[in-house]
């Protein structure tokens, strides 16, 4: 027809999106719900600890330089120098994998994933567990290489080790992101678990630095690698995989173009650490869910992540910076709050509230007596 002067016209079908998928719901639940099991386990945790330390006081006043918080050892408190250094840290990561993307770069995060994912599993169904068979959690067996381990942690280390196994060698499956998410959302909460911020000014640097490093490696990398490294990364391009395993994710499933929802890591544990240190700081002041700040971190995260999807479909798809719309919300939520409520200080430098230690009340005590 083109031969013969005809005219000839194309059209091409493309369907279009849903608005909202259903996917991105179920998501921002996974996010959230992570975020307050996690947060639940570390303010119980910190409680605990207090409570201990506090029979402690009671039993030995003459030796209170010695007495130390049960279980400190476990907990890593970060510092204003290590929230930078993590960001410097997490940049040159990024360039690492997006120089060095390529199938066997991907299989080694993939070991990587599983070795971490293996681990928190395993933590978090130990403690679960440990609930109902208390005997077998205290219970300990040596172990050549590894030391000292509890019954019920062998006993689970298989089953853990097992799914691992599986998704790593069936993870191109339509299903393999169920095991990936379940490896994810365990890691998830045992570092939020082990790792803790000690106070708001902590926060304030490490969620800030956070701040702008998404904003960069999402937009500005674009002027400097022609792409956005961000996004490449998490894509997985040149790769020949289906992305990198350090995110949850769930299919579209009701989008015609197939495909899936995700959030990175960083962008539920950095605004994480914010809301466990929340919770763990009315526990310990005592403070209802109305009156502390544990219920408003909560809200401003959700809320943060909502505008992070209505973000995400108003730009057509297009990657946005999670902790953009995060940051500002859950942070400066905290901010005002204890500026308002006239406790910033004691947030910004103690980051937990004033206790007056119990042989000291007993000495006021028998003084009044």
């Amino acid at each position: 027809m083109l031969s013969n002067g005809s005219s000839v016209s194309v059209q091409l079908y493309s369907p279009r999106r849903p608005v909202v998928d259903i996917a991105e719901v179920f998501l921002w639940l996974m996010a959230v719900g992570t975020i307050l099991c996690a947060s639940y386990w570390s303010a119980w945790s910190a409680r605990e600890a207090a409570i201990e330390q506090d029979k402690l006081l009671k039993d030995a006043t003459d030796e209170l330089p010695n007495i130390k918080s049960p279980g400190g050892s476990s907990v890593v408190d970060i510092n204003t120098t290590s929230a930078i250094l993590f960001v410097v840290v997490a940049s040159c990561f990024l360039i690492l994998i997006y120089k060095l993307m390529s199938y066997w770069f991907i299989e080694l995060l993939v070991v990587l994933f599983c070795i971490g994912g293996v681990e928190g599993l395993q933590t978090c169904l130990v403690a679960l567990l440990s609930r109902w068979f208390k005997r077998a959690g205290e219970s300990f067996i040596k172990v050549p290489v590894l030391g000292a381990i509890s019954y019920l942690t062998l006993a689970v280390a298989p089953f853990c080790i097992a799914l691992a196994v599986v998704w790593a060698v069936y993870r191109n499956v339509s299903f393999a992101w169920i095991g990936q998410d379940i490896l994810g959302i365990a890691l998830i909460i045992t570092v939020l678990q082990i790792v803790r911020i000690p106070n708001l000014k902590v926060a304030t640097v490490l969620l800030s630095c956070a701040f702008i490093y998404d904003i960069f490696w999402v937009f500005l990398s674009k002027k400097l690698f022609k792409e956005s490294v961000m996004i490449v990364v998490a894509r997985g391009d040149r790769s020949g995989e289906d992305g990198i395993p350090m995110l949850l994710k769930i299919p579209r499933l009701f989008d015609p173009w197939g495909g899936y929802s995700i959030i990175g890591f960083g962008d539920i544990l950095l605004p994480g650490l914010l809301v466990a240190f929340s919770l763990r700081y009315d526990w310990l002041a005592n403070k209802s869910l109305r009156a502390g700040y544990f219920l408003w971190a909560m809200f401003a995260y959700g809320l943060g992540l909502l505008i992070t999807y209505v973000a995400l479909n108003l730009m057509d798809g297009h990657g946005q910076p999670a902790l953009l719309y995060i940051v500002p919300f859950t942070l400066g939520t905290f901010l005002a709050l204890g500026r308002k409520r006239g406790e910033l200080k004691v947030l910004w430098t103690r980051g937990e509230p004033l206790r007056v230690c119990p042989h000291v009340l007993l000495e006021s005590a028998q003084e009044q007596i």
